[in-house]
């Protein structure tokens, strides 16, 4: 049965943790998948089987690791503490280094 007023789509009422957190967990998967595929490439870099083709796995093990540097900036998944050099490398490359702890930034102190 239909219920009156507000429709489903979002209009009146509020849904927390609707389709944007459907997508960013959807973004965490994929890159645990590419991370994954990162581990795996980096075990048969090690394999003495695979010597021959070690040239062809060091290749797709950067360019896995570049997709991944890309996907955390593109999807901002600097939460994840591995990544945190992303985001202050990329602050660093538009120029917007961040202070350090002991550091404050130019804001006026109001005064009591």
């Amino acid at each position: 049965m239909r219920r009156e007023g507000p429709g489903r789509h979002g209009h009146g009422h509020c849904d927390k943790g609707g389709a944007k957190t459907f997508r960013r967990k959807r973004a965490v998967m994929f890159l645990e998948h590419l991370e994954t595929k990162e581990k795996v490439l980096k075990k048969q870099l090690e394999t003495k089987e695979l010597q021959a083709a070690n040239p062809v796995i060091a290749g797709e093990l950067k360019a896995t690791q570049e997709i991944i540097a890309d996907f955390v900036q593109m999807f901002e998944l600097y939460e994840f503490e591995k990544y945190q050099d992303l985001l202050t490398r990329q602050d660093q490359k538009n120029g917007n280094e961040k202070p350090d702890d002991g550091e404050t930034e130019n804001a006026e102190q109001p005064e009591s």
